[in-house]
């Protein structure tokens, strides 16, 4: 390709919206253009990285015997309804007025349609289906370019089983082909135990880039053997001790004391541990038959509650209760609420693990301006429950106590979920056994963002100057640079090694572009990333050399101009 020819609008500026890395260098470099909040065009240069990703992942894909699909990025509400996720996604779906469709923003419910007709029989399973499309989730707050948008690339694949030994042989299948992938676009990344959301289904793994332009944060044994994403971590934790003192409770007047730490001045303690916090959760009624249903959450006062861990236990459409429902439910506002004296009888109660059984607690008293105090769960709070409700917390220790945790930032590339039955069951999706039986058909679903794969490549792999492109993705793996494109004999020399290159199928883009200083497509050179710079100038050229610019290291290289096809050879090819 010649620069010439190639559009390639690089900029100096720094995008005033942008701060991430991969967000500002993959604008500069003339990889992507915002069109709207979370709306990116991708340009001929991010075309061709694009390209080169989506190859890597179909290789990869049909390897384990994936057949690719296209489906239409348009579905119905009614096949959304069956599985009940248009309430589940809520407001992230974008949904088309005075027509009862939706822009996908995944694919479960038309992939498992498909199957349904003629998936009929044992004998025609496994199958592996996967697509490359576009998807659309309406982010409340799109941010980080292209790392968090409106309009996104996914790989999503899904497999099909008899058997839930044929889901695990699919899983792993899956598994090591995104770990191939993963190597292949150069990344440097991991594997945690996440949480399924509103996909639904049972064993869950994200694979992760650390990265502090990610939104996930993630929890790390510094011995490296155990990773999960925050919203599922656990650690272990010294209980809250019982004393036994069987203390009676009583009110304590605490006027204006919203928070804890305002509880724990106002009462001149630093030990947060036996101020027990309390959140209150609505879970929807599922019909118009049905009422909704309260939950109080109980943590240490030095401890949050994890809100995914209860959509585990309760389901994905649990959320916080309203400032306005709070009054109503508890008898008190935010700040006053506790377990104890509830206004409305129909609350659950669940406390985290750490305060099994524990006394002489402070909670809220469902009286405004008031707690209680010398609270003993096990006496006082009958039909409480216990579970892992809490965010670990860098520095506690792992759950066999054989490591410390550290908490750190990471960009989600791919997810890969034991779906089970869920979608075939809503859906009717059956096949009939060896024996005649008719069951749900067993499956699994594994997704991979393009753009993100691109965007941790640039976070991973970028200097002060631009990006620094490596393996198989990198658009080109070299730049051919004429900086005296008036000299004749140079420009001719250019042009036949450049048409060599070309015919050796060796990716090389050639800056051929007039009346630009040297400067200024060196920079250029930088900023786009190419991993190896072949110069062409007077200076070197009347002595018949050639310098060559490693791009990561900033070696330079002085060959005769002879030797350049074999010297470019053992670099493109190293």
């Amino acid at each position: 390709m010649k620069l010439s020819k190639f559009f390639v609008p690089t900029q100096k500026e720094v995008p005033s919206d942008a701060f991430a890395a991969s967000h500002i260098l993959s604008i500069r470099a003339g990889l992507f253009r915002l069109l709207t909040s979370g709306v990116y065009s991708v340009l001929p240069l991010g075309v061709i990285v694009k390209n080169k990703v989506e190859k890597i992942i179909r290789e990869e894909m049909n390897a384990i015997g994936g057949n690719e699909f296209l489906l239409p990025a348009l579905s119905p509400n009614e096949l959304w309804n069956e599985t009940g996720r248009l309430d589940d996604f809520g407001d992230i779906i974008f949904r088309i007025k005075n027509r009862e469709l939706v822009l996908a923003p995944t694919h479960e419910e038309v992939f498992t349609s498909i199957a349904k007709p003629y998936i009929n029989s044992y004998k025609n399973l496994p199958q592996m289906w996967y697509q490359i499309q576009t998807k659309f989730r309406n982010e409340a707050r799109p941010k980080s370019g292209v790392l968090r948008g409106r309009q996104f690339t996914m790989k999503d694949a899904y497999s099909f089983d008899s058997t839930w030994e044929g889901l695990d042989a699919s899983y792993e299948l899956q598994d090591k082909a995104y770990r191939n992938i993963f190597k292949r676009c150069g990344l440097k990344f991991f594997s945690v135990s996440a949480s399924s959301g509103a996909m639904g289904g049972t064993r869950s793994e994200e694979f992760m880039v650390e990265s502090d332009a990610g939104e996930d944060l993630i929890a790390l044994s510094e011995d490296g053997k155990y990773a999960s994403n925050i919203e599922v971590a656990e650690s272990f934790v010294e209980t809250v001790a019982r004393k036994n003192s069987n203390l009676k409770y009583e009110e304590l007047h605490t006027p204006a004391i919203k928070s804890i730490d305002e509880l724990a001045g106002f009462l001149g303690i630093t030990d947060k541990s036996h101020l027990a916090k309390s959140r209150v959760f609505v879970i929807p009624a599922k019909s118009e038959n049905e009422k909704d249903k309260y939950l109080l959450a109980l943590v240490c006062g030095d401890d949050e509650v994890n809100e995914t861990k209860l959509m585990k236990y309760y389901g994905a459409n649990i959320r916080p209760g309203h400032p306005e429902e709070l009054l109503e439910i508890t008898g008190a506002d935010a700040g006053s609420i506790g377990p104890i004296g509830l206004k409305n009888n129909n609350v659950e109660i669940v406390a985290d693990f750490r305060l099994q059984d524990a006394d002489e607690l402070i909670s809220g008293a469902n009286k405004n301006d008031y707690h209680i105090k010398n609270i003993d769960f096990k006496r006082d709070v009958p039909g409480i429950k216990y579970n892992d409700l809490r965010v670990v917390k860098e520095g506690e220790y792992t759950k066999d106590k054989s490591s410390k945790l550290r908490v750190a930032k990471a960009i989600e590339i791919g997810h890969i979920f034991k779906l089970g039955t869920k979608y075939s069951e809503s859906l009717h999706a059956t096949f009939l056994d060896k024996d005649g039986r008719e069951n749900p058909i067993i499956m699994g679903s594994y997704g991979i963002g393009i753009e993100r794969i691109i965007a941790s490549h640039i976070e991973q792999n970028h200097d002060g100057n631009g990006i620094i492109w490596e393996g198989e993705i990198a658009p080109f793996k070299l730049i051919l640079i004429n900086i005296t494109p008036q000299n004749e004999e140079i420009t001719k020399f250019c042009e036949t090694l450049y048409d060599e290159l070309s015919a050796a199928n060796i990716d090389v883009l050639y800056d051929d572009r007039e009346d630009l200083r040297p400067g200024f497509k060196f920079k250029d050179a930088d900023l786009i990333g190419i991993p190896v710079h072949v110069i062409v100038g007077e200076k070197n050229f009347k002595n018949n050399q050639i310098e060559i610019k490693i791009r990561k290291s900033g070696e330079r290289i002085i060959i005769d101009k002879n030797d350049i096809r074999g010297k470019i050879n053992e670099l493109v090819n190293a």
